[in-house]
Order: structure tokens, then C-alpha cells, then sequence
């Protein structure tokens, strides 16, 4: 609603001016005009010709259209001075110019009232704090508060009251208050309240005794007082007092003096105890005393019957522990052959169990090597088939083959050997001249050699020459 009041209003100013603009557009057209038209006579009449300037060149201004204008920049002025806007924690009171405050409280929302005649007078109705100070301290040192006890003696006083203003008596506020209630009301309340009650108490009773007292009566008083004027007071708080340096220091000494007293009078005290203690105590001691020596007679009394008594029965007791000495030595020699029967049979049976696992423990020796011995026959019969195959495969390959012995043992022969395979005829091979060429040196069993197929074979001795030329 506050960003629509402001709309309006910048759209009053806005058709404001834009009236006053045309205005003035139409005036420096038409000045303008006139300038052109004055400046063409002028020339004009330098060569000779006559020209009439007209009175008025142009049609008029346009002041209806300006006037509508402003006429409508009114409406939307009015309608924002018309919207109220109260804002929370304030409320407000509608002030006419012709009657003056009138009757009911404008919360916070929007209002409507008749613009440039109401007018709205807000007050903040949150809680507020009114506080006092006990004693001066700085410059800026709050309100000071001193009243007189019933020696006359002065006594500094802080209080803190916590106060609004009624809502709903706005109207009697705006027409008979001030516009600062704390200052202006509420302080000279509480001022008068506490000065005008304390002189009824002592300084003792105000610093210690009553001093709860007090604050509940004054904030009665100060609660009636500021109701009356539409204030609602919610607490009074009574924070500190502050007592005249020579009489705190004299009270500060007298309550030292009877802290004294009092320890004084509570150490009597607690001797006194302390005397009656040590002979309730020896009072308690004697009769131990003599209860215990009544005890040890009774008691010396009853073991002399007691061994009088026993001995009636003593013969009688050795006999039957004599006998019982017996028994239990029968006992005893019974157990013994038993235990040595029991020793015996488990012996037997642990040699049994011993024979029966040496047993066991054999088969499962021999089962082991019987299946290790299966094992291995059967392995050297599988190797066996193996070998037979792979010989009948390479007695197969040799028979396609012939000169593949000879390779196979050339191989093995040395690892500088280098065997090169080389055609059947040579013809066409085209290291054949050259072989001849480089061997023909050699005995002919290391050059070339040829089977009874006709085929030969290349051995290249190049090895066995650097070995032969090495020092």
C-alpha cells in the first residue's frame, strides 16, 4: 500500500508536469515563430517590399489541454493523501483541522482519511524502558535519583520501569499529554512516588530490611498514578541504592562488629557443647566399664560350669574318636587297593589302545604305499605308452625325412654349429659356387657331403675357424 501511495504520487507530479511542459512548448513555438517571421520582414523590406507582421502567427496555446492535465495530476494527489499507512508496534490518532483529535485509534494497517483536512499523529506503543541511576557517573550519566530517609540522609536510587502507552486512550494522551511521556510524565511519577515513601523507613531498612517492601509499594503507586493518564506501568524494578560514604563506611563497621559478635557468641556456643560432650562421654565410658565387667564375670561363671559340664562327657568322646580313627584308616587302605585295581585296568586298557592305534597307524602306512606304488605304475605305464607314441611318430618322421637325424644330431653336437639346408641338384642356388669356393681348402668330409638319395648338405665351420685362429 505505501509503494501504491507513492505510485500516485509520482504520478500527480508526473500529469503536473506535463501541463506546465506543454505550456511551455507551446510559448517557444510560438516565440520562435515570431523570431523567424520579424527576421524574413526585415530582409524583405531591405530590398524594397512591404510585409505586414501578423499579430498573432499562430493558433492560440493550449491551455485547456494543460488545465485537463492538471486537473487529473489532483485525483491521484488527493487519493495518496487520502491512504495512511500505521506501521507495527505504532498506532495512531486522527487529528482534524476543524475539530481536533477525534474519537478511535488507528492500528496498524491502512486508513483512509480526508486529505488536507485529517491528519494522523502516530505514538510508538511498545514497551518502553525508564531507568534512574543511583549515582553520577560521566557526563552522559542517566536521570539521578536521590530521596531522603527518615534521619535525612540521602540515598541514591536506581529503578527501572517498564511502561507503555494505552492504545486505546490514544485520544485522551494526544489532547492532554506531552509528546515525551517517559520524560515528561513518567519520570516526575516515579521521582515524587519514591521520595514521597521513603521517608518512612530508616536507611537500615531501605538498604536491607524493607527494602522489597518499598519497591512494592511504590510500584502500586506508580501503577494507580500513570493508569489514570492511559500509561499500563507492567514492572518496577528496584536495581540499586546507593548509601552515603560515611555512613556505609560506619554501617560497614557495624556489621563487622556484630559478625564478631555473633562468631564470639556461636564459639561459647559451640565450647559448651564441646563441655557437655566430654562428660556425657565419660558418663557413657563408666557404664561401658561396668557392663563389661559384669560380662567378663558372667562369662568366667559360665565356662566353670561349662568345664565342669564337659567333663562328664570327655571318656566317652576319646572312646568314640578312637573308633572313628579306625574306620577311617579301614577306609583309607580300602580306597587305596581300589585306586591301585582302577590304576591297573586303566594301564591295560591304555596298552590296548596303544597296540590297536600302532595297528591302524600300519594299515594306513601301507594302504598309503600301495596306492602310492598303483600310482606310480600307473604313471611309468602311461609314460611308457607315451614314449612308444612319440617314438613310432618320429620314426615316422625320420622314415619321410632322412636327413632330419643328421640335423637333430648336429644340433646337439655343439652350440657354434650352424646348419643350413641347401637344394637337392643346387642349380638354381645361388651360394652354391661360393660354398665350393670357400671349402674347397677343406677335407672333403666338412665341405659337403652326399647320402645315397643324392641330396646334399651345407655345414658352415665359420665357428670352429675363429676358434681355431684365437691365440
Amino acid at each position: 500500500m505505501i509503494a501504491l501511495k507513492y505510485l500516485l504520487v509520482i504520478l500527480g507530479i508526473g500529469l503536473f508536469g506535463s501541463a506546465g511542459a506543454l505550456v511551455v512548448y507551446d510559448v517557444y513555438v510560438s516565440s520562435q515563430l515570431r523570431r523567424l517571421l520579424r527576421r524574413s520582414s526585415e530582409e524583405g523590406a531591405g530590398v524594397g517590399e512591404t510585409t505586414f507582421l501578423p499579430a498573432r502567427p499562430f493558433g492560440p496555446v493550449r491551455w485547456q489541454r494543460a488545465l485537463l492535465l492538471a486537473g487529473l495530476a489532483v485525483v491521484p494527489l488527493l487519493i495518496s493523501q487520502s491512504i495512511v499507512v500505521v506501521p507495527d508496534g505504532y498506532a495512531g490518532v486522527r487529528v482534524s483541522q476543524f475539530r481536533g483529535a477525534r474519537p478511535g485509534t488507528l492500528y496498524p494497517g491502512v486508513h483512509l482519511v480526508t486529505p488536507f483536512v485529517d491528519s494522523v499523529a502516530l505514538y510508538d506503543t511498545r514497551e518502553q524502558v525508564y531507568t534512574t541511576a543511583a549515582a553520577e557517573i560521566g557526563k552522559n550519566a542517566k536521570e539521578l535519583l536521590t530521596v531522603q530517609a527518615r534521619e535525612g540522609l540521602n540515598i541514591g536510587i536506581a529503578v527501572a520501569v517498564r511502561y507503555r502507552i494505552d492504545p486505546r486512550r490514544l485520544t485522551y494522551i494526544h489532547a492532554n499529554l506531552p509528546g515525551n511521556v517517559g520524560d515528561e510524565v513518567v519520570a516526575p511519577v516515579v521521582a515524587s512516588t519514591y521520595r514521597s515513601l521513603a521517608p518512612n523507613y530508616v536507611t537500615r531498612e531501605i538498604f536491607a530490611v524493607k527494602r522489597e517492601e518499598l519497591r512494592s509499594k511504590a510500584a502500586d503507586a506508580i501503577k494507580t498514578r500513570l493508569e489514570t493518564d492511559g500509561i499500563l506501568v507492567r514492572e518496577v524494578v528496584l536495581r540499586d541504592i546507593k548509601l552515603p560514604e560515611e555512613y556505609a563506611k560506619g554501617l560497614e563497621g557495624l556489621l563487622l562488629k556484630e559478625q564478631e559478635s555473633e562468631r564470639l557468641g556461636t564459639e561459647q556456643e559451640i565450647k559448651q557443647k564441646e563441655v557437655k560432650i566430654a562428660e556425657l562421654e565419660a558418663e557413657a565410658q563408666k557404664a561401658r566399664d561396668v557392663k563389661q565387667a559384669e560380662a567378663q564375670a558372667q562369662v568366667r561363671v559360665l565356662q566353670a560350669k561349662a568345664e565342669s559340664d564337659s567333663m562328664q562327657y570327655t571318656l566317652p568322646l576319646k572312646q568314640k574318636q578312637i573308633e572313628q580313627s579306625k574306620l577311617e584308616a579301614e577306609a583309607r587302605k580300602e580306597a587305596t587297593l581300589q585306586n591301585a585295581e582302577a590304576a591297573a585296568q586303566a594301564k591295560v586298557i591304555d596298552s590296548k589302545a596303544e597296540i590297536e592305534r600302532q595297528r591302524n597307524l600300519a594299515d594306513a602306512e601301507a594302504n598309503r604305499i600301495r596306492v602310492t606304488a598303483d600310482a606310480e605304475a600307473n604313471r611309468i605305464r602311461v609314460t611308457a605308452a607315451a614314449d612308444s607314441e612319440r617314438m613310432k611318430f618320429e620314426a615316422a618322421v625320420l622314415k619321410q625325412n632322412p636327413m632330419l637325424i643328421q640335423k637333430i644330431i648336429a644340433e646337439r653336437l655343439s652350440d657354434k654349429l650352424q646348419i643350413m639346408m641347401v637344394p637337392v641338384d643346387g642349380k638354381n642356388f645361388f651360394a652354391n659356387d661360393v660354398f665350393r669356393s670357400a671349402f674347397s681348402g677343406l677335407p672333403a668330409n666338412s665341405a659337403f657331403e652326399e647320402d645315397s638319395d643324392g641330396s646334399a648338405q651345407a655345414a658352415n665351420l665359420a665357428g670352429q675357424k675363429r676358434n681355431n685362429h684365437k691365440p
